[in-house]
């Protein structure tokens, strides 16, 4: 029994009119991302980043050479705010770890490059990054763990239409 069982008997007992099912899973996932991004937070840190400047650096890292987009870009694929951005950006300029430069084809935009220790940054921590998520599945199957993925993407696509 899961603190979710519990809390589903609770309501059947001062509910038993309504239909709970729903509840299981969505306070399940809930629960589950509340000690992932715990976890992985935990990874993050030990590389000296946060979720934030993790996500702003893999963005970079996966997009093709030289490594550089412009901050919409960046905020289109991350889908966060401008502001958030421009705090993102700023504290990883200030580390060293991307650049921020006019764009060639345009000087009203700018790019946002990928540096070496960036890159060296990002390649490292990615590996206990993929490390951690492996270790947070371990309890289930590989069977398990591609129904559980094709779960979500079903619902994440239904959530995406909306």
């Amino acid at each position: 029994m899961d603190a979710v069982d519990r809390i589903l008997a609770q309501w059947a007992a001062a509910r038993p009119d309504l239909d709970m099912a729903a509840m299981g899973p969505i306070g399940r996932l809930s629960r589950v991302f509340h000690h992932l991004t715990r976890r992985m937070a935990e990874t993050f840190a030990t590389h000296g980043l946060n979720a934030a400047g993790f996500d702003v650096l893999a963005t970079l890292r996966r997009s093709p050479p030289p490594h550089a987009l412009s901050p919409g870009d960046l905020m289109s694929s991350m889908m966060i705010t401008s502001g958030t951005m421009t705090n993102r950006i700023d504290q990883l300029a200030k580390a060293g770890c991307i650049t921020r430069r006019p764009d060639t084809q345009d000087a009203r935009r700018a790019v946002v490059q990928l540096t070496e220790k960036g890159r060296e940054l990002i390649d490292t921590a990615l590996v206990d990054h993929l490390a951690t998520q492996r270790s947070i599945l371990a309890v289930l199957t590989h069977d398990e763990i591609e129904q559980l993925d094709a779960a979500l993407s079903k619902l994440l696509r239904a959530a995406e239409e909306r």
